[in-house]
């Protein structure tokens, strides 16, 4: 499935709900999702056939494209999940976390996981000393991610470090601002996602 490269205030007007994809714009008044409080396409504005699997299904694409994976990678990550100990749900999203472009955008080195998983394409990011340019790789605790030397004056890079603080810190990472370097400390709890989403409903919509 080729990965999705419209409008993505698109995708949050669809889901109604912020999803951060853009930037630093979603934390202004020019937000789509505040300038225009209804669904996109022509009939928008319309009514809505409310159904169990629609509301099952919307959620699980709010966790998708917050993310920025295809199906076939959600659903990958799903059967992870399912083989793992606790809650499947919590589980997933856990793994999601987990993935480097997730984590330099939590650690503030890019304003949005698109821009994250950029860096990591590049070829700017080293984790534990090694240059890393999958974004899907899953990261441990312990494991440290730093911005590539040559990579440190990218002014993209510095712009979102200044503003990282309006983003929302988390407390299972460590960030040095001076070394543009990273740190996880532990894994994340489910407590420590501030996301309004019910996993539950999504383990429901894979489970039928």
């Amino acid at each position: 499935m080729a990965r999705y490269t419209g409008p993505v205030c698109k995708i949050c007007r669809r889901e109604g709900v912020k999803l951060f994809l853009k930037g630093q714009r979603c934390y202004t008044d020019k937000c789509a999702v505040i300038t225009r409080e209804y669904p996109p396409g022509q009939h928008g504005q319309g009514r809505v056939r409310a159904s169990e699997y629609r509301t099952h299904l919307r959620e699980k694409q709010k966790v998708r494209r917050t993310y920025g994976v295809s199906e076939s990678q959600f659903r990958k990550y799903y059967d992870m999940a399912k083989t793992q100990r606790g809650a499947t749900g919590e589980n997933l999203l856990i793994l999601l976390e987990r993935r480097l472009d997730n984590i330099v955008y939590r650690s503030g080195f890019a304003a949005s996981r698109a821009e994250a998983r950029q860096l990591v394409d590049h070829g700017h990011i080293v984790v534990n000393g090694r240059k890393s340019d999958v974004p899907s790789f899953l990261v441990k605790a312990g494991d440290e991610i730093k911005v590539k030397d040559k990579s440190k004056t990218i002014e993209s890079i510095n712009q979102s470090l200044e503003l990282r603080e309006q983003r929302g810190l988390v407390n299972w990472i460590e960030v040095n601002k001076d070394a543009k370097s990273a740190t996880v400390m532990t894994l994340p709890e489910r407590k420590d996602m501030p996301m309004a989403v019910e996993e539950t409903l999504i383990v429901e919509f894979y489970s039928k």
